[in-house]
C-alpha cells in the first residue's frame, strides 16, 4: 500500500517541483515503485521527466473531470520503477468545473485508491497556490512536505499554509500528517541561508529534515533535459542531496532501500 505524499507551497520558485521529481526519482533509483502526479497546471514536473505535454491523451485534467480512468492517466517514463500522471495546460481550468461536483476535493483521493496497492509511494506535485487543486492533493495525501527556500521571505506565507494543512486535517482528511520542511536553495557562500535556517528552527516547533537541498546550477539545467539530476549529474551535489532526503524518507518509514538488479543511474 503506497504512501502518498503532496508536496506544497503555495509560494512559487521554492523548489517545489524539483523536489518532487527528484525525491520520486531517487525512491525510485533505491528500489521503489513509485507514481509522480502532476496536478500543477504548469506541467514542469510532467516536462521534468521528459514526458510529453499531450492534452489529446489521458492525463490531470481528464482524471479530474471524468474523462479518463486513472490506469488510462498513469504513464511510464524513461525511469524503472518510475511513473507519472502527467499535467497539461487545460488543467489550469479544471478549477471552475470542479466547483458544481459532488465531493470535489475528494476526486484525486478516490481516483488513487484504485491503484494504491501498486505502489510504494505516490508523490503529488501540487500548484504554488491554495485552490482546489491544492485541496484535491491533500485530502489525497498521508502526508505533506514544505520545500522552504533559504532566501529573507522564507518565512512568508509559511503559516497560512500551516494553517491550510490544518483546516484540511479537521474538515476533510484527518490522515494528513505534517511531514516536515525540507530547506532548499541553500548557498554556503552567504550569512543568510544559515540565518534563515536558524530562524525558522527557532520559530516553528515543526518537523525539520536534517538534509538540505543546496543551490546549484546542475539542479537547475536537469529539468531543460528532461532528467532527474540522479541522472543528469549522478555526482553532483543535488544528486546527493536529494539522495539523502530520500533516505530520510524511508528511514522514517521504515523501509529499507532494495537495489534494483538493472544499474539505470550512472
Amino acid at each position: 500500500m503506497a504512501k502518498i505524499i503532496a508536496i506544497s507551497n503555495q509560494k512559487g520558485g521554492v523548489g517545489k517541483t524539483t523536489t518532487a521529481v527528484n525525491l520520486a526519482a531517487c525512491l525510485a533509483e533505491f528500489g521503489m515503485s513509485v507514481l509522480l502526479v502532476d496536478i500543477d497546471p504548469q506541467g514542469n514536473a510532467t516536462s521534468g521527466l521528459g514526458v510529453e505535454k499531450n492534452r489529446d491523451t489521458a492525463n490531470t485534467y481528464r482524471l479530474l473531470i471524468g474523462e479518463c480512468s486513472v490506469k488510462d492517466a498513469i504513464a511510464p517514463t524513461a525511469f524503472p520503477g518510475l511513473f507519472i500522471i502527467p499535467s497539461t495546460v487545460d488543467l489550469a481550468g479544471a478549477e471552475a468545473e470542479l466547483l458544481s461536483a459532488d465531493n470535489r476535493e475528494y476526486i484525486l483521493r478516490d481516483a488513487l485508491s484504485e491503484v494504491r496497492d501498486r505502489y510504494d509511494y505516490i508523490i503529488i506535485d501540487c500548484p504554488p497556490s491554495l485552490n482546489v487543486l491544492v485541496l484535491n492533493g491533500l485530502c489525497a495525501a498521508d502526508s505533506m512536505i514544505c520545500p522552504l527556500q533559504c532566501e529573507f521571505y522564507a518565512l512568508e506565507g509559511l503559516s497560512q499554509l500551516l494553517e491550510t494543512v490544518e483546516m484540511v486535517r479537521t474538515r476533510l482528511n484527518d490522515n494528513l500528517s505534517f511531514g516536515g520542511i525540507l530547506f532548499t536553495m541553500f548557498d554556503g557562500r552567504t550569512r543568510l541561508s544559515a540565518q534563515v535556517i536558524q530562524n525558522v528552527q527557532q520559530t516553528l516547533n515543526e518537523h525539520i529534515f536534517r538534509t538540505v537541498i543546496p543551490r546549484s546550477v546542475r539542479l537547475s539545467e536537469a529539468p531543460s533535459y528532461g532528467e532527474p539530476i540522479t541522472k543528469y549529474d549522478s555526482r553532483s551535489a543535488g544528486a546527493e542531496a536529494y539522495r539523502n532526503f530520500a533516505r530520510e524518507i524511508l528511514s522514517g518509514d521504515g523501509k529499507r532501500i532494495r537495489s534494483r538488479k538493472k544499474k539505470i543511474f550512472r
